[in-house]
């Protein structure tokens, strides 16, 4: 074989990953996946799609070998196959909202106004100190999955109901499916209006394990 050829090979097979990950939707069921295996009905559910395009989806990112699947009993079960999926979907998300200005100008009109994240290390820090409470505002059934050890689960749908719940007198840092998710930041956003101190973090869960922070799995 020529090398440019088998140079072209090779780039070829890297941009398997980059076209599987060149959909909205695709971004989407990746960002679920990240919280743990889930079945393809709940995912359609979730995301709001339909079942047949869910399925075809999902095929195209096990194509590229980012995901992969099982089979419980009638179910199909999805999952990750490797954390680092996750890592590079956050870092391209990062990317485009530092070179962007539409990036940046989207975040802005799904995040609203946010204080500066507090940083993977400096909660783990004041964690240790009782500095701060970490509140992870995802659905019941990815909490369960998966958390930062010690995080209060409490949806985002349920807070408001919830307040009493969290402890006075110390920031509350939500998290919830990653950077630019907008559960954390609605959280922050209905505490403040209630008087409370809150900022969310700079990540989410898969970030914070890939720093060898402690995580409670089901």
């Amino acid at each position: 074989m020529e090398p440019t050829t088998g140079k072209t090979a090779l780039l070829t097979e890297f941009t398997r990953v980059t076209k599987a990950l060149a959909a909205p939707s695709r971004l989407e069921l990746v960002d679920l996946l990240a919280q743990g295996e889930r079945g393809v009905e709940d995912l359609a559910a979730v995301a709001g799609m339909r079942l047949s395009n869910t399925s075809a989806q999902l095929k195209t990112l096990a194509a590229a070998g980012l995901v992969t699947s099982r089979r419980s009993g009638t179910r199909v079960l999805y999952r990750i196959t490797d954390p680092r999926v996750v890592i590079l979907l956050e870092q391209v998300k990062r990317l485009a909202h530092d070179l962007l200005p539409d990036a940046r100008d989207a975040a802005g009109r799904l995040l609203g106004d946010t204080a500066e994240p507090v940083s993977r290390q400096e909660l783990a820090h004041r964690l240790g100190t009782g500095e701060a409470v970490v509140l992870d505002v995802r659905p019941a059934q990815e909490y369960a999955a998966g958390h930062i050890t010690g995080a209060l689960g409490i949806p985002v749908g349920e807070l408001e109901a919830r307040l009493a719940e969290l402890p006075d007198h110390v920031e509350a840092v939500a998290y919830c499916r990653g950077r630019f998710c907008v559960m954390s930041a609605r959280a922050t956003r209905i505490l403040t209006a209630h008087g409370r101190t809150a900022r969310i973090l700079d990540g989410g869960l898969t970030e914070w394990a890939d720093d060898g922070l402690p995580v409670t799995t089901a």
